[in-house]
């Protein structure tokens, strides 16, 4: 076992003082295979966290100062709930994993003050709408998102392996809070993904051919499972057309498309449709959940099926259904109605 991994596994006191903070982050969330996103985001923060510190270094510093921090992201910086949580998790990390240094479990910093947002959903036609205005292998993508209730990035990191043509549904791994579930898979585009299948892997086959096929695997299966990323079932489901250098290992590999042209591509559709709502691609699984429940379905099977850790997350869309304003009359149209009744009777 190395120093590395001794130190992680037996939080021992060793930090090499050779080795510069940020890298010993870097090291500690690969070690731990958080995702590159979370790397990102905890590595944002912790150097946030320094410099609002006056570039001390965080062995040097403790609760006094994270709860300075993290009540000048709240009150100054006016963060969300969520942003907040993210910085604090991610010094948490810093000091618990990366230093071995204790924290104080009674932090109290000013909170970050939760707003009530109402999630935009679109009623059937209007989905309907957008997905016609959708082209390209977008349209297939954004008709999957809707018709199994996916993330953005639950969507377009997808495997071959994740499609179950038998049974009917789609796996997602490692989805928010890296948990795995099933969700639906829609008749309607079964044939349409079959076909899209048959292609992406005639492109697979010409990468094996020319000695490029390669795929990104999470660190502990690129290492038990050493020829993954060249096989069939773990290629992505929809590949980028053209390869690309991995920034950290320098490898040569195929990775999914980018979120960014998906994003454009519901954006200009929702124009184009004439919706008069802010869509984003997140706007499909709120609509999906919403119409689950308006056709009758358990709410406890929405929640498995949106990866709900609690059930709570998923009833905002009953309190929308009981809330729809569209079912209640107005006074204005009530007082015409008696305004035009009293003229007929006279």
């Amino acid at each position: 076992m190395s120093r590395f991994e001794s130190q992680v596994n037996n939080k021992s006191k060793y930090r090499p003082k050779a080795v510069k903070l940020m890298d010993q982050v870097h090291e500690v969330l690969s070690y731990h295979h958080y995702s590159k996103r979370t790397e990102e985001a905890y590595s944002r923060w912790i150097r946030l966290f320094i410099k609002f510190s006056g570039t001390r270094h965080p062995g040097d510093m403790g609760k006094a100062e994270v709860e300075a921090f993290l009540t000048y992201l709240a009150v100054d910086r006016d963060v969300s709930v969520s942003t907040q949580n993210q910085a604090f998790n991610g010094i948490v990390f810093l000091y618990r994993e990366v230093l071995d240094l204790p924290l104080a479990d009674d932090l109290a910093p000013v909170r970050a003050q939760k707003q009530p947002r109402l999630p935009v959903v679109l009623d059937k036609g209007e989905v309907q709408s957008l997905l016609a205005e959708i082209g390209g292998i977008h349209h297939l993508i954004a008709r999957i998102m809707y018709g199994g209730g996916l993330r953005l990035m639950e969507g377009l990191r997808l495997r071959v392996q994740d499609i179950d043509f038998g049974n009917g549904y789609i796996t997602i791994r490692t989805g928010k809070g890296d948990k795995d579930r099933t969700t639906l898979l829609p008749q309607s585009i079964r044939g349409e993904l079959a076909d899209h299948l048959e292609r992406v892997k005639h492109q697979f086959e010409r990468d094996v051919a020319e000695g490029t096929a390669n795929v990104w695997l999470p660190g502990a299966l690129a290492k038990e499972y050493p020829n993954a990323p060249k096989s069939w079932e773990w290629q992505y489901l929809f590949p980028s057309k053209s390869l690309s250098k991995d920034p950290e290992s320098g490898e040569i590999r195929r990775h999914h498309l980018g979120e960014s042209g998906l994003q454009k591509a519901i954006r200009s559709a929702s124009q184009k449709a004439g919706i008069n709502k802010r869509v984003t691609s997140h706007t499909l699984r709120h609509s999906f959940a919403t119409h689950l429940l308006e056709a009758g379905t358990n709410i406890r099977v929405v929640q498995k099926l949106l990866g709900h850790a609690d059930v709570k997350m998923t009833e905002i869309y009953i309190h929308m259904l009981q809330q729809n304003p569209g079912a209640v009359k107005s006074p204005l149209d009530s007082l015409n109605e008696d305004l035009l009744n009293e003229t007929r009777a006279t």
